[in-house]
């Protein structure tokens, strides 16, 4: 069993924060990476709206760069991923499959998953011309087509943002009907960049090397045709990786860990950051925020036992 100050999470840009700020204050954190090291931009290509990179910087590379930095300051990356927690008492309880931890104090940053359409072409070419976020990648796409996937609010925002870029925005919906907002309708249908086919799903992404179009069938007669598109972008929804700890901490009705200020939970002792709690942003700055203010939390609660063990308040 190992005893540590601080466990971190999650190494996504949030993770990664929290323990280069951890680390530079004293406490030599514990990172456990997860299934998915990196976090989600381990498959972005080109990340341009980071600050301090003027010219665009591969995902893998700025998430390899947070590590070395953490690392630096003398965080340890652990190559696992945590598959049972307890928070009954502090210290609290981790287990990496047979090997068993305690920790003092917990920053939760595991993120959230993009949902997808579940098709091979689609993985194939994510990265190439399929994306989840139209603020991360729609620069990109000046000057040319492409379809967003999703008739809630979250497709209408993305539809809405790319048409700063892109030359025709066809809205893509399984359903005969638009479930997003009315205010939200009414701004897409307003603008004429925008176009909508309904009752209409992705059957396949075509191209080899990057987004040439996309084979579409029709969900009430099983027709399809093709429509030619040089990105795709998906916005069905995300799922916050919260199973782990629901049995302790509480979720919110979209499904993201609640939190009491900022970054604290009900528990003391245990923060989150990042996406695993934000639904609203879901940029890698903003999880870098959040990271770095559970970690400033994390080290006033840190000193607070500290001085409680010796004595002092």
């Amino acid at each position: 069993m190992t005893k540590m100050k601080l466990a971190i999470l999650g190494s996504g840009p949030a993770g990664y924060t929290a323990a280069i700020y951890a680390a530079r204050a004293g406490w030599k954190p514990l990172v456990f990476a997860g299934p998915e090291p990196g976090g989600q931009l381990i498959n972005t290509t080109d990340v341009g709206n980071f600050p301090g990179f003027p010219e665009d910087i591969l995902g893998p590379e700025l998430m390899e760069r947070m590590q070395k930095q953490a690392e630096r300051f003398g965080a340890t990356v652990v190559p696992t991923s945590i598959t049972k927690v307890d928070f009954r008492q502090q210290p609290f309880w981790l287990w990496a499959e047979k090997d068993a931890y305690q920790a003092e104090a917990v920053i939760i940053a595991t993120g959230a998953a993009t949902r997808w359409l579940g098709l091979p072409s689609e993985q194939r070419l994510r990265g190439k011309g399929v994306s989840s976020c139209a603020t991360c990648d729609g620069f990109f796409f000046k000057g040319k087509d492409v379809a967003v996937v999703g008739g809630g609010d979250a497709a209408m925002e993305e539809a809405l943002y790319l048409t700063k870029f892109a030359s025709s925005i066809t809205i893509l919906v399984r359903g005969d009907a638009l479930r997003a907002s009315n205010i939200m309708v009414a701004r897409a249908k307003a603008n004429t960049k925008i176009s909508f086919r309904l009752q209409t799903e992705v059957a396949d992404v075509q191209g080899e090397t990057k987004v040439t179009g996309l084979r579409l069938k029709n969900t009430v007669t099983n027709s399809t045709e093709d429509l030619k598109v040089q990105g795709m972008f998906v916005a069905i929804g995300h799922v916050p990786n919260t199973a782990l700890f629901q049995e302790y901490l509480q979720v919110n009705k979209r499904g993201y860990l609640a939190v009491t200020d900022q970054v604290m939970t009900s528990i003391p002792g245990i923060f989150v950051a990042g996406d695993v709690q934000d639904y609203r942003y879901r940029q890698a700055i903003s999880a870098a925020g959040w990271g770095c203010m559970a970690a400033l939390e994390a080290e006033k609660y840190l000193e607070m036992l500290h001085h409680q063990k010796h004595g002092r308040l």
